[in-house]
């Protein structure tokens, strides 16, 4: 057991002789192009039979036409109308509106509303006063992308102007 301890501690210091007395070759990281193979692995490869050759489908226009009858009955077309009926009555809608200006002073609100019904007098504006607070909103807008179309032309007039997810109008001309 002895005669083993002394053989390990050895064989440790000699892993850990200094540099110069041991001569390391630098690794080759050159890259070796790659030697042919000489063998033939065809014999491996899969092989396919072509498919078998299906018979040609008949052609839509060899086919006789047939047209259909009865496809809207008189339920359908009530259901229809009930539908419609009930669209005329939908008024507000889930939409988007310009926050024009949030703000302690009327006289500012006021001027930001009237340079931007001078401007664009379709818009609809909204005023609001919920004490200290005014707040102006501009326009009913069905998508984002007219919401924002409608944002840069205001922005100018209204800089710090945001855009709000809102309940808008929809038939502004029926009311």
């Amino acid at each position: 057991m002895l005669l083993f301890s002394a053989l390990l501690s050895l064989a440790a210091c000699a892993a850990t002789a200094p540099a110069a007395t041991r001569a390391v070759a630098a690794p080759d990281t050159t890259r070796k192009p790659a030697a042919p193979v000489s063998e033939d692995i065809s014999r491996f490869r899969p092989v396919f039979s072509p498919p078998k050759v299906v018979a040609a489908l008949p052609s839509a226009a060899s086919r006789p036409l047939v047209t259909p009858a009865n496809q809207v009955n008189a339920q359908v077309e009530q259901r229809l109308r009930d539908q419609a009926y009930t669209n005329q009555n939908v008024k507000y809608a889930q939409g988007f509106r310009i926050q024009a200006y949030v703000g302690l002073e009327r006289e500012q609100a006021m001027a930001i509303r009237r340079a931007i019904i001078s401007r664009y007098p379709e818009e609809t504006d909204y005023l609001t006063f919920k004490q200290p607070i005014f707040r102006l909103w501009i326009g009913d807008y069905l998508t984002r992308l007219e919401a924002e179309q409608a944002m840069l032309r205001i922005r100018p007039l209204a800089p710090k102007a945001e855009l709000e997810p809102a309940q808008v109008v929809l038939n502004k001309t029926s009311f």
